[in-house]
Formats: structure tokens, C-alpha cells, sequence
């Protein structure tokens, strides 16, 4: 007897590693030059857990500070649970990173260099705990970003005409 292939149900569980993508932030690789990651955890409330397992975060305006040997998320939306009712979040109340006292010195060291940030890369949520990549980069101009582009458009002409 013939096996019928099953079709994947868009709720499949995650991938063997337990890690879930949430939220990206595609523009922080067009806008800034990432030089080093984090992974860092979140300090969140119960309705934003719920929010984030929804999938409704956005990462586009988030950067991160470190102040008194602490490490915070600001800017980042995570939209309000509908169930929770009066017992919601405020959706744009900074979060405390939770990384290593060496991640947060080095990451210190890091915003201090001029012209370096902080931003979210990536939201994800690995073994049921939310964590976030963060990307410590050096802000692109707008020449740099154009540079990029027209590289980009050369290198697949090339494949094209390597392909016929």
C-alpha cells in the first residue's frame, strides 16, 4: 500500500533546535555595517510573551542602550493582547536585556566608539524563552548604501549571463 505524503500544517511545530523566528529587522543590515552579535534574553510581562507568541512585534525603531551596568531594548513595539484586557503592557516600555556582566561591558565598549549602535537584528523565541539578537553596527551613508546596491545588480547580470 502507497503512503499519501501529508501536507504541512502551517501551526508545524519548530524546528528540532527549538528556536522560532518572530520578528526580523531586514533594515538594520541596509541601513548599518553589523560588526558584532549578542543573544541576549528579555524581562517581559505575561501579555507580552502572549503578544510575541502572536507574532506581533515590530523591531524597525529599536536600539539598545546600556546604563549603570545594565542593558535595555527601546523602541521596540510589541502590540497590546487583546485578552488581557485592563491587565495589559504599555507597548513601548523599554525591556532589560539580560546578558553576562562581560557581554554588557564589552557591549558598553562598543556603543562608546563613535558612530557605533545597537540594534535588534532578530526576535526569536528558542526553548519557549523570548531572546533577541542584537547587532552592533556602524550607520551606512547614503553612498555606501547606492555602492552596495550597484554591487549587488553587477554580481547578478554576471550570474545571468553565466547561466545562458
Amino acid at each position: 500500500m502507497a503512503r499519501r505524503k501529508q501536507k504541512a500544517k502551517p501551526d508545524a511545530p519548530p524546528p528540532h533546535n527549538g528556536e522560532r523566528t518572530v520578528a526580523l529587522n531586514r533594515r538594520a543590515h541596509y541601513d548599518y555595517e553589523i560588526l558584532d552579535t549578542y543573544d541576549a534574553g528579555l524581562v517581559l510581562t505575561g501579555s507580552e510573551i502572549k503578544s510575541i507568541r502572536g507574532g506581533n512585534v515590530s523591531l524597525r525603531e529599536g536600539y539598545v542602550q546600556v546604563f549603570g551596568g545594565e542593558a535595555f531594548l527601546y523602541g521596540v513595539h510589541i502590540a497590546l493582547y487583546k485578552p488581557a484586557s485592563h491587565f495589559n503592557h504599555d507597548p513601548d516600555r523599554p525591556k532589560k536585556l539580560l546578558l553576562h556582566k562581560p557581554e554588557i561591558l564589552r557591549l558598553g565598549q562598543h556603543l562608546n566608539a563613535h558612530g557605533n549602535t545597537a540594534v535588534p537584528l532578530r526576535l526569536y523565541l528558542a526553548n519557549g524563552y523570548a531572546k533577541v539578537q542584537i547587532g552592533v553596527g556602524r550607520g551606512r551613508t547614503r553612498y555606501d548604501k547606492r555602492e552596495r546596491i550597484a554591487e549587488r545588480e553587477v554580481r547578478r547580470q554576471i550570474e545571468r549571463r553565466l547561466r545562458r
